[in-house]
């Protein structure tokens, strides 16, 4: 199976897709010094919500997914260095509206747990 969506993004700051199955994708995300939010090194939660998004997105796999809302939760902090990895699975599809869970972990420890409501657009979001 191939990517068929946000197919240009940073693997730098959003994570590398490593597994994609059909509803289902893994994303390794390798911090580094540009997500440091202090002195202690404590990586900004933003790029861990990123990478956890970019995996919901690869898991519906559609040209034209966009995200809608999101519940997510950072149950451990992650400290630069480290590497988390993001599990995405599809939960429901209605009509448009795609549900998937995604979780975090960094080397077994849970870090982030999450569930996306994505849709699928009849077009790009950007056209009109």
């Amino acid at each position: 199976m191939h990517l068929r969506t946000h197919r240009k993004i940073d693997e730098s700051l959003c994570g590398r897709l490593g597994r994609l199955e059909e509803g289902r994708a893994e994303v390794w995300l390798s911090t580094h010094r540009r997500m440091v939010a202090d002195e202690k090194g404590l990586v900004h939660g933003g790029f861990l919500f990123g990478a956890a998004d970019y995996a919901a997105m690869a898991a519906v796999n559609d040209p034209h997914v966009v995200l809608g809302a999101a519940q997510t939760r950072f149950l451990a902090p992650v400290k630069v260095g480290q590497t988390v990895r993001f599990i995405a699975e599809l939960r429901t599809v209605k009509g448009k509206k795609r549900t998937v869970t995604v979780t975090g972990d960094v080397e077994g420890q849970s870090v982030f747990e999450g569930e996306f409501v994505c849709f699928v657009l009849e077009r790009h979001v950007l056209e009109s």
